[in-house]
């Protein structure tokens, strides 16, 4: 089987369907987040690599359709006719790394229906998923107020595949390095890492686990400090290092904080250093971290160099998911629209227009950007091709280091963000109008045809309904 067959079982009746409908016109799908979770100010759009991966080796074969026919328990005859179904449309897409504000579309999709439909549910998984993550990781950058930030989320994230993600898009929006050695190694992020409490405790003393790594470890060393006393911890750890020579001791050597009051007792950790002569160790910290504790420890004052956040970014513990949604707005160049009550969707392939201290605006695909306006969604494949390379991670972090830089200081408040809102340009918000006006019209006129009593005849029988 192919990914084809990761999908919701409502994404294959829908698209089976269609195609024994002969509704098979050019459909757009517009993928936005209705609404940001709370405690944030922006999104960082990402996700995008994975969906085109996607959409460009996507192709249902033999084995999909056996998996398809025996999901929705029908003779493998009557899905015969997706075999062969494969991505051929186009995408126009926000480039990963760039901010974006709610009801924004992230993507559009403009295929086939079949395939538009089948591919909801990939699209939507990534997208949300990395979009959220990127998002969390970009408040810790900013929380970090410049000191580094690094990954250390793998082994608490929801798979390996989702740990991997978590450290690229760490990357993207500035993290310094990652302990994930696939990630490290596959992206050419800096890998970091220490050693577990395990190691100490497998050693009769504290200070000959500090020397058995320091002696495997010959560059710069660091340790574990808070496997029994913290404070004792340090003392061990500064003694094992004064013993080492100029080179191992020297800039990037440090002590980890990981438990406790990191704030006071990264301010005792810095005092002992100093006291003996180390005042070039540096201190890490971590155990629980996320923008909001490193927001405190900064504003404190806390004499910590580089900060760990594992579990609570990797899971984005606070928002674990985003509110969105892959809506159509347009077949076979009739503009289509939801009304449902707190659902209501807009018609019609849009842009997004930048415009200068995010006062965005949401219009159509084919208008003209205001004064000052630029558009974010770009073509990204046509005809089911890339329309160019892969980009980078350094140019994806430039274009967050950019958009960062335009965003208003009331959103990039790490608690009680405002956020920017989007606002809809004359011509949508006139589109909307008209398609609204013209289905409660259709819906009024189906509501007086089935509320019509039957007329009846009389005939030598009795009454006879006509």
């Amino acid at each position: 089987m192919s990914d084809a067959t990761t999908t919701d079982l409502y994404e294959v009746t829908m698209a089976m369907s269609y195609v024994r409908e002969g509704m098979t016109g050019p459909a757009t799908f517009s993928l936005f987040v209705r609404d940001l979770p709370p405690e944030r100010g922006f999104l960082v759009a990402a996700g995008l690599e994975s969906v085109l991966d996607y959409l460009s080796g996507l192709q249902i074969g033999p084995e999909d359709v056996d998996a398809f026919a025996s999901a929705v328990r029908r003779p493998r005859r009557d899905l015969q006719p997706l075999l062969g179904l494969e991505f051929t449309g186009d995408v126009r897409a926000v480039p990963e790394g760039r901010i974006v504000l709610a009801g924004e579309p992230l993507l559009e999709v403009t295929a086939a229906l079949p395939q538009a439909q089948l591919a909801e549910t990939y699209v939507l998984n990534q997208l949300s998923h990395q979009t959220a993550i990127a998002s969390k990781a970009a408040r810790c950058v900013l929380a970090a107020a410049g000191h580094p930030v690094v990954d250390f989320s793998l082994r608490r994230t929801h798979g390996p595949q989702a740990g991997f993600q978590a450290a690229r898009l760490g990357a993207m929006v500035g993290f310094a390095g990652t302990s994930n050695v696939a990630a490290a190694t596959a992206l050419g992020i800096t890998a970091v890492g220490t050693m577990a409490h395990s190691f100490v405790e497998a050693f009769e003393a504290e200070e000959d686990a500090f020397r058995a790594f320091a002696r495997s470890h010959p560059g710069p060393v660091t340790l574990l400090v808070d496997t029994y006393d913290t404070e004792e911890g340090v003392r061990v750890a500064a003694r094992v290092l004064r013993d080492l020579d100029h080179l191992a001791r020297g800039a990037g050597s440090a002590v980890r904080l990981d438990s406790g009051d990191l704030g006071a007792l990264a301010v005792r950790a810095r005092s002992l250093l100093d006291e003996a002569g180390l005042p070039g160790v540096r201190i890490v910290a971590s155990g629980g971290l996320d923008e909001y504790a490193l927001d405190d420890l900064i504003r404190s004052g806390a004499p910590i160099d580089t900060y760990a956040v594992g579990t609570r970014v990797g899971v984005s513990a606070d928002a674990p998911y985003l509110d969105s949604a892959y809506k159509m707005v347009e077949y076979d160049g009739r503009p289509v629209m939801k009304l449902s009550s707190a659902k209501v969707t807009a018609p019609g392939p849009k842009q997004v227009f930048r415009c200068p201290g995010y006062a965005d605006v949401i219009g159509l695909a084919d208008e003209q950007p205001p004064d000052g306006g630029r558009p974010l969604l770009e073509t990204v494949m046509r005809g089911g091709q890339r329309t160019g390379t892969r980009p980078t991670l350094d140019e994806s972090r430039e274009r967050f280091t950019a958009d960062l830089g335009g965003l208003p200081s009331a959103a990039r408040r790490i608690r009680a963000p405002v956020a920017p809102r989007a606002t809809a340009s004359e011509r949508l918000s006139a589109l909307a109008a008209r398609v609204r006006r013209r289905i409660e019209e259709q819906t009024a006129a189906a509501s007086a045809r089935s509320s019509v009593p039957e007329r009846t005849l009389s005939g030598p029988h009795g009454s006879v309904s006509k």
